[in-house]
C-alpha cells in the first residue's frame, strides 16, 4: 500500500509564495500520473495540476502562469511551486497518485492566503 504525505503548507499573505511537496513512500515513476487538488471550505475538491511519468504537466486555468508542478525522481517527491498567492487560493491542498486500479491520497495540507 503506498502512502503519501503532503507537506509545506501555512500561511502567506497575497502576493506570497509557498512550495508543497508530496512524497512518496514508494517510488514515484510507480504512478501514471500525479495530481495536486484543492478543496476550500464548502467547495468540491478540484484538480490543481497535474505531472504525468512522462513529465507532461497542466494547470487549471486560474493558476496558470503563478504555479509549476515539478517532480524530483531521486527523492520521490512531487512539487507545487506558489507563486503570486491570492486569499482565492486558500483551500486544503491534497495530493493524489494514480496506479490503476488504485488511486492514493495524502491528507492534506492547509494553505491559507491572508489579505
Amino acid at each position: 500500500q503506498a502512502h503519501l504525505v503532503e507537506s509545506g503548507g501555512g500561511l502567506v499573505q497575497t502576493g506570497g509564495s509557498l512550495t508543497l511537496s508530496c512524497a512518496a513512500s514508494e517510488n514515484i515513476l510507480s504512478f501514471s500520473v500525479i495530481h495536486w487538488y484543492r478543496q476550500a471550505p464548502g467547495e468540491q475538491r478540484r484538480v490543481v495540476a497535474f505531472i504525468t511519468r512522462d513529465d507532461i504537466t497542466n494547470y487549471m486555468v486560474s493558476v496558470k502562469g503563478r504555479f509549476t508542478i515539478s517532480r524530483d525522481n531521486a527523492k520521490n517527491t512531487v512539487y507545487l511551486q506558489m507563486h503570486s498567492l491570492k486569499p482565492e487560493d486558500t483551500a486544503v491542498y491534497y495530493c493524489n497518485g494514480r496506479r490503476v486500479p488504485n488511486d492514493y491520497w495524502g491528507q492534506g495540507t492547509q494553505v491559507t492566503v491572508s489579505l
